[in-house]
């Protein structure tokens, strides 16, 4: 394994959802808090930020292009240059303090994100957005909504519950889009920081970044800790497999919650990060809708 690239000194209050596009050769990735999208050509080591106009929490590809995304309250279209952002559905409108945090895209084209709250109660869920534009819930009782992903046979599911300290699997029907059986693979120590986004290898382990400890973390399928890789931040956020053969691991972080005074030990705090772990990650599916 390589040593930790520092890559874009972009200083993200929150930097969060990395996804690879092969199309562009680029990854994009959200600074949630500071209201921007950050894309980055690793060949080129160019970079761009644009302004979608308001907070946009999660991404993904879009088969007839642009983006399926999620702002605060809705889900959300967007154009290829983010210029503009379509309000589709709106969910949680009657919760102030609920928004949307994270998601993914399934291989059948399902978008699927889960909401969290600022009060942090168990009052948040997981939501499928299908190609036809109908929402289905999922998931009930969560607290903070975070890394979801699939195994390479994609008959299981993955789904982080922050605030429990747990990353759940649950059995997956490819076809409905169902899940089931939900069982608890990860759970991290007390004071050991909480899991926050994830993504899955070529070889079916789990990468997760393992917010307030310093390190992500990789699993094997059944939830045992494979390694661990320490990190110059704090709050590493979530990792995403890119470059053009899917063999570069990269990181995205935080520094919305370092403490006042905290900033000078850990000057890469909000930027982009890469490693190159020695397997490759999975292509990302796009959303058919």
């Amino acid at each position: 394994m390589s040593e930790i690239e520092h890559v874009v000194s972009c200083h993200n209050m929150h930097g969060e959802g990395p996804l690879w596009s092969p199309a562009a050769g680029a990854l994009y990735w959200l600074d949630m808090f500071g209201g921007k999208i950050w894309k980055l050509i690793p060949t080129t080591r160019e970079t761009k930020a644009f302004d979608p106009g308001e907070m946009v929490t999660c991404i993904g590809l879009r088969a007839g292009g642009g983006w399926v995304a999620t702002t605060e309250k809705h889900f959300a279209f967007l154009d290829p240059e983010f210029e503009r952002l379509e309000k589709i559905i709106g969910l949680e409108e009657g919760k102030p303090k609920a928004r949307f945090n994270d998601g993914a895209v399934d291989r059948q084209g399902r978008f699927w994100a889960g909401t969290m709250t600022t009060e942090y109660g168990e009052t948040s869920s997981l939501y499928r957005l299908d190609p036809d534009l109908s929402v289905h819930t999922l998931e009930t009782g969560v607290t903070i909504s975070n890394g979801t992903g699939w195994s390479p046979d994609n008959r299981t599911m993955y789904f982080t519950d922050s605030a429990r300290r747990c990353i759940n699997a649950y059995d997956f029907d490819p076809e409905s889009g169902s899940i089931s059986n939900k069982r608890v693979l990860v759970r991290t120590p007390e004071n050991e920081g909480e899991p926050d986004g994830l993504t899955v290898d070529a070889e079916g382990y789990i990468w997760s970044a393992r917010w307030d400890a310093w390190k992500i973390c990789r699993y094997t399928p059944d939830g045992a800790l494979d390694r661990e890789v320490p990190v110059p931040v704090q709050f590493p956020s979530s990792v995403m497999f890119g470059g053009e053969k899917l063999d570069e691991l990269y990181i995205t972080s935080s520094r919305a919650w370092i403490p006042e005074g905290g900033h000078e030990k850990q000057p890469f705090a909000g930027d982009l990060l890469r490693i190159r772990p020695g397997v490759r990650g999975l292509e990302e599916p796009v959303f058919k809708g």
